[in-house]
């Protein structure tokens, strides 16, 4: 399919027919910047248009992604992602499963940035972990570091894990105003973030709370020391300081909750902490001055009722893009410690839209179209 004239940078969604592929499309359509002009998934949806690839054979529509379905993306044919062509297109959003990601990936890295929700190459050296408005400035040098010694044209930029997301927002401003040395977290993980298995994960979480999800408190700790880190020479330098994650799921549809204990290298009032947080990303140079169409007006919202944040209420706040946090309060336990809850969208910042807004600042520095 070739792409049509447009002012508009033009990209494709590979795993498109997925929940993860759809937040693509949904976070997509009608953007000011970037159209969707190709649709991937495997084999078995190739060649169909996209409508017909997510219908069920008793006409049942597979489309669980907010709102309705773009009339324009239900026409679109649906290519085999093994046979997808890249070269000509701004960039690649990809929502696969990890080995599929290894690799098809580096094959579209080849000539084409690539912004990926998988965790197949989070753990390289070369490949940042980007999260809007916390660690951006490692974006360049890794990214010239792929195209260096991988000779790609293009290269690969990951989501962290949707539990990351909040929990590095929230410790950004403090470790830049005071360091953070110690940081303990217990996550209540919403139902969406497992995917979708009918009839199972509901009966299995009604009047439950799951107490582990495999593999998700490794990530969480690996990837916030190297998100909160810095690039020294062609790699990360992970931060130095100490994470310990819970990390369970319970009976809420959207949103992340997480219980943190933060222990900071230097004193710090509560008013300081709140300023940190009120201030983020604000400023003269501050990411959210840059206008970006996915940014939210503010990356951290803190509240000071005692009942608040909860999913319910709070995980929409911003489009789903903002950090909330509030319970703010001192920990003995800990030197310079406290103890604070958050709530964040793991399906919007956590994931394809917080993925666009990265592609978004990218394109904007230069390094996307």
């Amino acid at each position: 399919m070739s792409s049509p004239p447009s002012k508009k940078l033009p990209v494709a969604v590979v795993g498109a027919t997925g929940l993860a592929g759809q937040q693509f499309l949904t976070a997509l359509a009608n953007h000011p910047q970037f159209e969707i002009v190709r649709l991937a998934a495997s084999a078995r949806s190739a060649g169909k248009k996209y409508g017909d690839a997510i219908r069920e054979q008793s006409g049942q529509s597979r489309w669980y992604a907010d709102g309705e379905l773009d009339p324009r993306f239900a026409a679109l044919p649906v290519v085999d992602s093994t046979e997808l062509q890249v070269s000509d297109l701004a960039a690649v959003f990809t929502a696969m499963e990890s080995d599929a990601a290894r690799e098809l990936e580096p094959l579209y890295a080849r000539t084409t940035p690539v912004f990926s929700t998988a965790s197949a190459f989070r753990y390289e050296n070369d490949v940042p972990i980007l999260v809007p408005g916390v660690n951006l400035e490692q974006a360049a040098p890794l990214i010239a570091e792929q195209r260096r010694a991988r000779g790609w044209k293009g290269y690969i930029t990951p989501n962290p894990n949707c539990t990351t997301t909040g929990l590095v927002i929230t410790l950004r401003p403090l470790h830049q105003a005071f360091g953070v040395k110690r940081v303990f977290m217990t996550s209540m993980q919403s139902m969406s973030g497992a995917g979708r298995s009918p009839g199972v994960l509901g009966m299995d979480i009604l009047d439950n709370v799951i107490p582990y999800i495999s593999g998700e408190e490794k990530k969480v700790e690996i990837e916030t020391k190297k998100i909160l880190g810095s690039v020294a020479g062609a790699a990360i330098v992970p931060a130095d300081m100490k994470v310990s994650c819970t990390c369970t799921r319970v009976a809420v549809m959207e949103g992340h909750t997480e219980s943190v204990f933060v222990e900071l290298a230097r004193a710090a009032s509560p008013e300081e902490v709140r300023a940190a947080w009120d201030s983020f990303g604000l400023g003269a140079n501050g990411f959210l001055t840059r206008g970006l169409p996915s940014a939210p007006r503010r990356l951290i919202i803190t509240h000071d009722d005692p009942f608040r944040p909860q999913p319910r209420l709070d995980r929409d706040n911003e489009a789903g893009m903002a950090t909330t946090v509030g319970r703010l309060r001192k920990d003995d336990a800990l030197d310079n410690g406290w103890k604070y809850m958050l709530v964040s969208h793991n399906t919007k910042m956590g994931a394809a839209k917080g993925a666009v807004l990265v592609a978004e600042a990218l394109a904007a520095d230069g390094l996307v179209g």
